[in-house]
């Protein structure tokens, strides 16, 4: 596989695991759960950015692509299994 290939398919990964650590964190009946949810799955966002970065920051030509690569899939993934997750968890 090409290592933009991996960097995408990561963010998808972190994009599920995001949201399952945002449904856990957040409580639904405290304060408003839409701004602190995306507020995590931003600040997760960058903090994988960072581990990315060094772990392929030699093998991807331009840096900027490390940064883009994937963005629109996390956050589409974030938000359907946030939605999910959050579903499953006031219905069980």
């Amino acid at each position: 596989m090409k290592i933009l290939n991996v960097i995408y398919m990561m963010r998808v990964g972190f994009g599920i695991l995001a949201a399952l650590v945002t449904t856990f964190v957040i409580d639904i009946n405290v304060g408003d759960p839409l701004i602190s949810g995306v507020s995590i799955g931003i600040i997760f966002y960058i903090i994988t950015y960072y581990i990315l970065k060094w772990r392929f920051l030699n093998k991807v030509e331009k840096q900027s692509k490390i940064f883009t690569m994937g963005i629109g899939a996390y956050f589409l993934t974030f938000i359907m299994f946030w939605t999910l997750f959050v579903t499953l968890l006031i219905r069980f």
